[in-house]
């Protein structure tokens, strides 16, 4: 046997379990990335669920030492300090997620800390805009289709004004998400306040999302605003830390909920974009009443499963590279003409010089005969 063949052979042994692996592997679950205090990954619903843990903190306060990991249990809050605090929202909010839609995956982000004897670090906007670039960066390694963060704050302007902080860096990086089909949920608040909602729901880029109860009554805490766009219910009983089962309410639950759902329509509908799925939610929204009024804005997701949007226009992508298409094709015609005539003088100069060529021999050669 020669070394060619061998070598060949021992190549096609090596690639075959490859190709039938890699022909066998399913898709990846679409996933949700959670940003919030931290996680037990130990409870039952969770297991195989969470695809990985993300660890954004403001200090070097992360298992590994840093302000930032990324590993297996990367985002998992000490079992001393879980329940105290409100570290236990994070894995309250990863049930909550699961219960309105199990079909998902979920990448849990922590961006809230502790300090050694449990005390709370808030997170500012910097770690939330890490959080959110992260997302953006790892998006398609991990399926992930939306975002989801109950960990705002209140700290806005007058009511009646443009209350909602200034934080550029978080809005382009929303709209960098949206651009790319990826969701971003976030939660408006839970302080009675029905003139302003939190940051970064504020945000008006951002799905802003309010909470209704089991009978579909927007929660007296619920905060309001123009900007919210919808409300889920936000009323559950799920599995806390230690497998506890409990009864939360909120619109950090609801942020969730709406997620959960807003992903069942999105694996339903496939080929739908971003802004088909938002208008067949806003079209087909039930009223829910409140103190501060009823308002047609309550997720149905039976009525968007059924909803046909518009059809979609082209893209902002698509028109700007439609346009750069054209620009170039005018230019090209501009270069073709400008060559051409360029050559036609060429041409014109080419023959002149040597017709003035051909006379000044002819008259030079008659002087030299005659």
């Amino acid at each position: 046997m020669t070394k060619k063949l061998i070598t060949a052979l021992l190549s096609l042994s090596l690639a075959l379990p490859l190709a039938v692996y890699s022909a066998s592997a399913a898709p990846m679950a679409p996933s949700v990335a959670i940003i919030d205090t931290g996680i037990d990954d130990t409870l039952p619903s969770l297991q195989g669920k969470i695809v990985t843990q993300v660890c954004i903190l403001e200090f070097t306060l992360c298992p590994n030492g840093t302000s930032f990991e990324e590993s297996p249990r990367a985002a998992v809050i000490p079992s001393n300090f879980i329940n105290s605090n409100g570290f236990e929202h994070g894995t309250q909010m990863a049930s909550t997620l699961l219960l309105a839609n199990p079909n998902l995956n979920i990448v849990f982000i922590r961006i809230v800390g502790n300090n050694p004897t449990g005390g709370r670090i808030n997170p500012t906007a910097s770690s939330v805009d890490k959080a959110l670039t992260w997302v953006k960066d790892n998006s398609s390694k991990y399926n992930i289709q939306a975002v989801t963060m109950s960990q705002g704050h209140h700290n806005l302007g007058p009511a009646g004004t443009d209350y909602c902080p200034k934080t550029p860096v978080t809005e382009q990086t929303i709209k960098d998400l949206i651009a790319i089909n990826v969701a971003t949920f976030f939660a408006v608040g839970n302080g009675s306040d029905y003139k302003r909602i939190d940051w970064p729901s504020c945000i008006e880029s951002s799905v802003a999302v309010g909470s209704v109860d089991r009978g579909n009554l927007i929660a007296s805490t619920s905060n309001n605003d123009v900007l919210l766009d919808f409300y889920a219910t936000g009323y559950v009983t799920v599995a806390s830390p230690g497998n506890v089962m409990k009864n939360i309410s909120g619109s950090s639950a609801a942020t969730q909920t709406a997620a959960g759902q807003w992903l069942a329509l999105r694996s339903s509908k496939p080929s739908h974009t971003y802004n088909q799925i938002l208008d067949s939610f806003k079209n087909t929204a039930l009223s829910a009443p409140g103190r501060a009024g009823t308002f047609v804005k309550l997720m149905n997701l039976s009525g968007a499963l059924s909803y046909t949007p518009a059809q979609a226009g082209p893209s902002a992508a698509e028109i700007a590279a439609a346009q750069a298409a054209a620009a170039k094709a005018a230019l090209k015609t501009q270069v073709d003409s400008a060559i051409a005539e360029a050559q036609a003088e060429h041409d014109a100069a080419v023959k002149a010089a040597a017709d003035k060529l051909a006379a000044t021999k002819a008259t030079w050669l008659a002087k030299l005969n005659g």
